[in-house]
């Protein structure tokens, strides 16, 4: 029955995802924590594993509205800014593991909190024209925010598209539509470093011991995210940024009225 259960709340979750062209892990760590009651680090672990699974499908589904030939066009970008990224993931591993859970519980909730005003605050965040800025800070700038989505990302657990997407537009100018496939092209790597950094630290055996919930939760977020990816052409972009924004701030404030972290 938690099978079953892992598959509808990862695909509901995944069809918040594909709707904006994310992996939807901001809003599965909370429902790992608070309804499944997995503890903080496995609740991390397991979101990296289905965020990766549930990116590399919502990448194959967007390839039908991306041309393959605008991503490799941009490939200095990508590789500019996954450099940074790929940094701050393995350092974000070892801050994850080296806290302690009352701490780590704490950085979540802000992370949460952080990346759900990034949602709510979408039309301030997405201009209409990028920056114009000179190539060698522009350089610098994509690496350093690299770095802070990388940390961000083996923190949470998530793919971190909430801030790849909105640094590319500001950065560099380009189609919100192609931005959200550029960040899944990024996050694929960057999660992968995540995975590898904690099954160096001894932290995913305990993980894959739940492969039958992993397996179920994955699943249901690729037939969500395929089924978001539709609903895409028809939801009104900027209301659903702020409503996805708030529900995922009133998921960190439940998982910061919780006395007790999950057990499992």
């Amino acid at each position: 029955m938690r099978s079953v259960w892992a598959f509808f709340g990862g695909g509901l979750i995944g069809i918040l995802g594909g709707l904006i062209g994310l992996g939807g892990a901001e809003f599965r760590l909370p429902l790992l924590v608070s309804w499944f009651r997995f503890r903080i680090l496995d609740s991390i672990v397991i979101n990296l594993i289905v965020s990766l699974v549930t990116v590399v499908f919502s990448f194959i589904f967007r390839t039908g509205l991306i041309h393959l030939d605008q991503i490799i066009f941009r490939t200095p970008l990508i590789v500019n800014i996954l450099a940074g990224s790929l940094i701050g993931s393995y350092f974000g591993v070892r801050f994850t593991t080296g806290i302690n859970e009352k701490t780590l519980k704490r950085t979540v909730i802000a992370l949460l909190m952080g990346l759900s005003l990034v949602l709510i605050a979408h039309d301030f965040i997405y201009p209409r024209q990028n920056l114009q800025i000179s190539p060698l800070p522009k350089a610098f700038f994509a690496f350093a925010a690299g770095m802070v989505i990388g940390t961000v990302s083996s923190t949470l657990g998530v793919a971190g598209g909430e801030l790849i997407i909105p640094t590319i537009i500001l950065l560099y100018g380009i189609d919100i539509k192609l931005a959200g496939t550029l960040s899944l092209v990024i996050s694929i790597p960057t999660i992968i470093v995540g995975l590898m950094r904690y099954k160096n630290k001894q932290k995913l055996v305990g993980s894959l011991l739940r492969s039958e919930f992993i397996a179920s939760m994955s699943l249901g977020s690729i037939c969500g995210a395929l089924f978001g990816s539709y609903l895409l052409r028809y939801a009104p972009g900027s209301a659903l940024q702020i409503i996805l924004g708030v529900i995922l701030l009133l998921s960190a404030l439940h998982l910061a009225s919780r006395k007790e972290l999950g057990k499992r």
